[in-house]
């Protein structure tokens, strides 16, 4: 790669980055290409010349964030008891701005903001599937529902993630948070992970009451038309 082109990818990561920070911490909607220019260092022209459009650059972001989730993910497996839907604050960790976008496209929404958490659901299965063959996670007869569950509760942790903190003293966009920090969390949740919460006779009258067959998911408008 000549110097030209490592100045121009230079460039484009560090508009990228920028926009990551100014994103999380300001919103999408409330964030404007000039400021995005100002942090980054570099004119409006070419995060134009580079992206085209913000809605260009934040579809990048979502990508990188998603990238990021999933390049950690090996670590986590490895080491983080109930793995799967918990490796998302696990991971980014030590990457506070990471989260604060993640958490702000979680509350914001937008068009790429479905495809984001599909993705991770995507990753969380392998978590729990790579848990499984490791002998740390047990089977489920639900195995993709499990898992859309349990990311829906991590991820909903997050976006209440000041109210983690009113609470139980939990700051999760800290970043590099330890494992002593973080206890008063995981420590309940690793507790239903492998205690559970009902007895045997309160799940059995549960289940009884429930459908042998759950009705299938409603379609989304597009795939009714």
């Amino acid at each position: 790669m000549g110097r030209d082109e490592d100045q121009e990818h230079s460039s484009i990561e560090r508009i990228r980055d920028a926009a990551i920070g100014l994103f999380g911490e300001h919103g999408f909607r409330a964030t404007s290409l000039k400021s995005i220019a100002a942090e980054a260092g570099v004119s409006q022209a070419l995060i134009i010349h580079h992206y085209g459009s913000k809605q260009v650059l934040r579809t990048a972001c979502d990508q990188h964030v998603t990238d990021q989730v999933r390049s950690r993910k090996s670590e986590t497996i490895g080491g983080t008891p109930g793995g799967g839907p918990l490796a998302i604050m696990h991971q980014l960790q030590d990457a506070p701005r990471l989260l604060r976008y993640l958490t702000r496209a979680l509350t914001e929404g937008g068009e790429h903001t479905a495809e984001l958490i599909d993705d991770m659901l995507e990753d969380a299965l392998e978590y729990m599937d790579s848990g499984e063959r490791a002998g740390m996670i047990l089977p489920s007869q639900y195995r993709r529902d499990r898992a859309a569950v349990l990311l829906l509760w991590s991820l909903g942790a997050l976006t209440l993630h000041e109210h983690v903190s009113r609470l139980l003293g939990v700051d999760f966009l800290s970043g590099g948070g330890s494992p002593e920090s973080l206890s008063r969390y995981f420590r309940p949740v690793l507790e239903l992970y492998s205690q559970g919460l009902l007895t045997t006779q309160s799940a059995d009258e549960l289940l009884a009451a429930l459908p042998d067959d759950p009705p299938a998911a409603r379609p989304t408008s597009d795939e009714e038309h």
